[in-house]
């Protein structure tokens, strides 16, 4: 480590270019990292706090609760206790006086149930009458108030904000809590209705009856739109970033031993061990690696405190441990490649010259 260290020491310039591009690997792996951990929790910010095990949806609706109504019929044998909940989702297009157009999703819930009860308020209240509504704080970034009356879409009915919640993201756009009664009267010609879904916090729960069918957590959230595609494009943007930076490290450290071959052949003359050597470059390289990743911690982080609210990053220590830990595994990785040109110095050139 301190033969490293003096070298890196001693070459400046050179090594700092190293650090320069590892910092710029790892600042753009923890940024699209932010962004993609945002993005996946801004399509499931709602059903997450929900605690949701377990969704009964319309088996017609490509396991979209967007697009599955469920009538009275369809659920009469359904047992709804404390752990399950009617939700009938409904996409909006919310509307205010001297306020911008927002699309939205409108959630209509029961007041007897658990989602309603468990609604996490950070202004106002929650909504107790019929023309009332709690918003996705998100509607407050965007200029809207407490007391604001809106509209949806070309409906003529009025509803106040009476409170902004927390965590009321869905299919990446901000809902609207409302009563179960406003999403029927935004279904405007159908009879029947009772609900979107039913979502249950056990784990165990079962209702398959007529046109109802009950998905697994995970499968609903995997349907819902464009949220597989984004993850997956994301995660592959990432491996691709571990693969270059782990042929950057290998390739400057390739280069940078051919040009000491000479100095490996001195010091192996005067006694010093293959071992050593093979230590030091490794050494160097856990150095440069740790060096650029801090940089690029700190830079995120700056980052993060100038990026507007409406970016949506979200930053989990977990995922930034992982990615650390996959760069310096590729720093490590990429410093092997020179150690069979170290091993195959010969000392005894170093003697001819």
């Amino acid at each position: 480590m301190f033969l490293a260290y003096k070298e890196i020491k001693h070459e400046k310039l050179r090594y700092s270019l190293i650090i320069l591009m590892i910092f710029l690997i790892s600042y753009l792996i923890f940024i699209l990292s932010s962004l993609a951990v945002g993005l996946a929790q801004e399509n499931t910010q709602a059903v997450e706090s929900w605690k949701t095990q377990k969704v009964v949806l319309n088996k017609n609706s490509n396991v979209s609760m967007a697009q599955s109504i469920l009538t009275k019929d369809d659920i009469k044998d359904a047992k709804i206790g404390k752990k399950e909940a009617y939700v009938g989702q409904v996409p909006i297009v919310v509307k205010s006086k001297n306020r911008h157009s927002v699309s939205a999703q409108f959630l209509g819930i029961k007041k007897s149930q658990f989602i309603y009860q468990n609604l996490k308020i950070i202004k106002g209240h929650k909504a107790t009458k019929a023309n009332e509504v709690t918003a996705d704080i998100g509607f407050n970034a965007k200029g809207y108030k407490l007391g604001d009356i809106i509209k949806f879409g070309n409906t003529q009915k009025k509803y106040k904000i009476v409170g902004f919640a927390k965590n009321a993201k869905i299919n990446i756009a901000p809902a609207i809590y409302g009563n179960l009664k406003t999403w029927k009267d935004l279904h405007q010609g159908t009879t029947n209705l009772a609900t979107s879904g039913i979502i249950s916090q056990d784990p165990h729960y079962e209702y398959n009856h007529k046109n109802a069918k009950t998905y697994n957590v995970k499968v609903f959230i995997n349907k819902l739109p464009g949220y597989s595609a984004q993850n997956i494009t994301f995660e592959m943007m990432i491996a691709f970033l571990f693969i270059i930076s782990l042929i950057i490290i290998a390739v400057f450290l390739y280069i940078l031993t051919i040009q000491k071959k000479q100095t490996f052949a001195v010091m192996r003359a005067q006694g010093i061990p293959a071992k050593t050597l093979v230590i030091a470059v490794i050494s160097q390289s856990i150095i440069l690696v740790i060096t650029g990743i801090i940089i690029g911690l700190l830079a995120m982080w700056g980052t993060a405190l100038i990026m507007p609210a409406t970016v949506p990053m979200s930053f989990a220590p977990i995922l930034f441990i992982a990615s650390s830990l996959g760069m310096l595994l590729m720093g490590i990785i990429g410093s092997l490649i020179p150690i069979r040109t170290i091993l195959k110095v010969d000392p005894a050139k170093a003697i001819e010259v």
